[in-house]
């Protein structure tokens, strides 16, 4: 049985806007084991990066996190002050966002950045640590590292900066690695790359990976589970073939309609998800989902409890209940199910 290394339970985050409190995740649970890779999938603004940034303890105000607990190995991440985080945060938990521009020093040196981590968190002397940011650079697949390390973020690409944000987050060895939509902002060819990268590097280092993104063909090449989020809630969750094969939830079965498809010759068109994301100022009650799902019916008005659909499967729908609320569903006349 893999070790728990990750549990968030029933987290919640909100934002003080002008307009009002957005609540922008709404109770979060999941959990990953030591070494395993977890994909967190969801249209933009679904609570994806929020939840990634208050595993990583960088929810400031105007945002505040408001109830549930964030464990790490047993300890309670939410609770740590300032000084532990700065411990722990790019040591054991590291975390690679998705323009590197914006975590890179432009008037630094990428050797000095790298190894300014690794003295920190290592503490190894100048020299040694340099050494270490070149070796890292080698392994990440960038060329002539000896001679990068002495140039500047905007002497690289943007699939090479990538890889520099990589080979920082894992310099230090960490059990964690959080990658928030690492793969966005790059064409498909360096995207490919960089998946790959991913799952070599985590295959020699056994770290675990947490995987932001919106692309489930992305979450097909890398994770073994995956979290299904929407409107700040986790809609469904289960291993990668529960999720395409076996789909619990009719968020997740819009999300896999959507994906490009090609057989042969033949180009199926797109089908879209219709309406809008939820507002989350003025959340709706109920299925956060219900107003552009298509099986909805009067009882979605009231927000399901979690249905157990099998070993790690489970699903935030009123549809997969039991019996009886399928037959009720199906005597309002909606949507053939």
């Amino acid at each position: 049985m893999t070790k728990q290394l990750l549990n968030v339970d029933e987290l919640q985050v909100s934002f003080h806007t002008r307009d009002g409190l957005n609540q922008a995740v709404r109770g979060v649970s999941f959990h990953m084991g030591a070494g395993e890779t977890v994909g967190i999938v969801g249209e933009s603004g679904s609570g994806k990066s929020v939840t990634a940034k208050a595993i990583m303890g960088l929810i400031a105000p105007p945002g505040k996190i408001t109830h549930g607990s964030v464990t790490f190995q047993g300890e309670n991440l939410l609770g740590l002050s300032q000084k532990d985080w700065r411990k722990l945060r790019g040591n054991r938990i590291a975390m690679v966002f998705q323009d590197p521009m914006t975590s890179l020093n432009p008037v630094k040196t990428i050797g000095f950045q790298m190894s300014e981590v690794i003295r920190r968190h290592r503490g190894l002397g100048k020299k040694e640590a340099m050494l270490e940011a070149v070796e890292m650079l080698r392994k990440v697949g960038i060329s002539e590292p000896e001679r990068r390390v002495k140039q500047y973020p905007h002497e690289f690409s943007g699939g090479m900066r990538q890889r520099v944000m990589i080979a920082m987050a894992l310099s230090c060895n960490p059990e964690l690695l959080i990658a928030d939509e690492p793969t966005t902002a790059l064409d498909v060819t360096i995207q490919a790359q960089i998946l790959d990268l991913l799952k070599k590097l985590k295959d020699e280092s056994d770290t675990a990976v947490l995987l932001i993104t919106h692309d489930l063909g992305v979450v097909a090449q890398v994770c073994s589970r995956v979290v299904v989020m929407y409107g700040g809630m986790v809609m469904e969750e289960g291993t990668v073939e529960d999720i395409f094969y076996r789909t619990g939830h009719p968020y997740t079965q819009g999300l896999l309609r959507s994906l490009p498809k090609r057989v042969g010759a033949n180009r199926e068109r797109l089908v879209p998800i219709e309406g809008s994301p939820p507002d989350l100022i003025n959340p709706p009650a109920g299925c956060p989902f219900r107003d552009r799902c298509p099986y909805a019916f009067g009882k979605c008005a009231e927000l399901p409890p979690v249905a157990e659909l099998g070993e790690g499967h489970r699903s935030l729908c009123w549809l997969v209940q039991d019996k009886d609320t399928l037959a009720e569903a199906l005597a309002e006349g909606g949507a053939d199910l």
